[in-house]
């Protein structure tokens, strides 16, 4: 069994899980690492605006042989792309983990993604028939994916 990393203070933050996801590890990596840090609300909003292909999701760590869109000048970069079965995974992902924030009466207007991790699961295998008799392995990379959502602390002023 997997489990959560250990957020720092429990009873401010709110987590969600999901392991071996039917989706391309490379594309959810980058798509994590572009929402992290962002709050809540915001990053549910560029999540619908990757899905309209409005705004890309720009590829930095996986981006060879990845096409160049002036949507990526956003993020001072010229290579994205639109990964929408990785954007929908995760945006249902933060969205559990909305759910889970209400149900700790968290204020879901100062949750912001705190932690965001991707990490490769184990690969399915499948087969391709080729030429001559020749079989060949078609595998898929799924991933695993966590979310830790963090309520920004009121700040008091001092005396």
């Amino acid at each position: 069994m997997v489990k959560c990393c250990v957020p720092c203070n429990p009873e401010h933050t709110s987590t969600a899980r999901v392991n071996d996801a039917r989706v391309h590890f490379k594309n959810t990596f980058e798509v994590a690492k572009t929402v992290k840090g962002m709050k809540l609300a915001p990053a549910l909003k560029y999540l619908d605006d990757v899905l309209e292909h409005k705004r890309c999701v720009p590829f930095r760590r996986y981006r060879l042989k990845c096409g160049r869109t002036p949507q990526a000048k956003e993020f001072k970069t010229n290579q994205g792309r639109w990964p929408e079965k990785s954007v929908k995974a995760v945006q249902a992902l933060l969205k559990n983990a909305q759910s889970n924030a209400e149900l700790k009466e968290l204020n879901t207007e100062s949750l912001f993604i705190s932690h965001i991790m991707c990490n490769c699961a184990r690969q399915q295998r499948r087969r391709t028939y080729r030429a001559h008799g020749r079989i060949n392995p078609f595998m898929s990379s799924p991933t695993h994916i966590e979310v830790i959502l963090t309520a920004k602390p009121e700040q008091v002023k001092e005396a």
